[in-house]
C-alpha cells in the first residue's frame, strides 16, 4: 500500500491572489514554509499528488500553455529541493462548466489513483477551501484544512458532514499532524 497525500495548489502551496488567478510564473509565490513541508512529506515517503481547479483556463483568463509553464517551473523548484511529486491533476473547466473533475466533484481523485493501491483511511487531502474538504470527504479520505489562502474566509463554512478531520494554520503545520 502506498502512502498517498493529495494537496491543493493555490492557497496551500502558493499564495492565492484572492479574487484573481496566478496568471504567470512571475505572479507565483510560495506560501511561507510550503517547500519545507513538501520536503518533509517527500522524505517520509508520501506519494504527493497535486490536485487543483484551474478555472481560469476554461473561463478564458489564461491559457493552458501558461499553466504548463507555471507548473514546469514549480516542478523545477521542487526537484532542486529534492521534493518528489507523484503526479499532478488539474481541472481546466470553467467555474460553471458542470464537469465531474472540478472539486468538490471527485473525478480528479479517481483519475489520480488509477493503478495505485492505497488505504483511504490513511490517505489525506490538504486544502484551503470548503470545497476541498467536501471533495475529500466524498472521496472517502481524511481531510486537513489549512488557514492559508481561502482558509481565512472558508473556515466558518466548515460544518456538518464536510467538516475536516483536522485544521492547521499552514501546510507546514498540517504535515505535523500526519502519521
Amino acid at each position: 500500500m502506498e502512502k498517498i497525500i493529495f494537496i491543493d495548489r493555490d492557497g496551500v502551496i502558493n499564495v492565492d491572489p484572492i479574487g484573481d488567478y496566478v496568471k504567470s510564473w512571475e505572479e507565483f509565490k510560495f506560501e511561507n514554509g510550503a517547500l519545507e513541508g513538501l520536503k518533509i512529506l517527500s522524505d517520509r515517503g508520501y506519494g504527493i499528488i497535486l490536485i487543483s481547479n484551474q478555472a481560469g483556463i476554461g473561463d478564458g483568463v489564461f491559457s493552458k500553455e501558461t499553466l504548463d509553464d507555471i507548473h514546469r517551473k514549480m516542478l523545477e523548484v521542487f526537484a532542486g529541493r529534492g521534493i518528489r511529486i507523484r503526479s499532478s491533476h488539474y481541472c481546466l473547466h470553467g467555474k460553471n462548466a458542470g464537469c465531474k473533475c472540478r472539486k468538490p466533484e471527485t473525478g480528479l481523485f479517481q483519475a489520480a489513483v488509477k493503478g495505485i493501491q492505497y488505504d483511504p483511511q490513511r490517505t489525506f487531502l490538504i486544502g484551503d477551501k470548503a470545497t476541498d474538504m467536501e471533495a475529500g470527504v466524498r472521496f472517502g479520505i481524511k481531510t486537513i484544512f489549512v488557514r492559508t489562502g481561502h482558509g481565512i474566509f472558508d473556515e466558518p463554512r466548515l460544518e456538518g458532514r464536510f467538516k475536516p478531520d483536522f485544521i492547521a494554520d499552514s501546510l507546514t503545520d498540517a504535515v505535523k499532524l500526519l502519521p
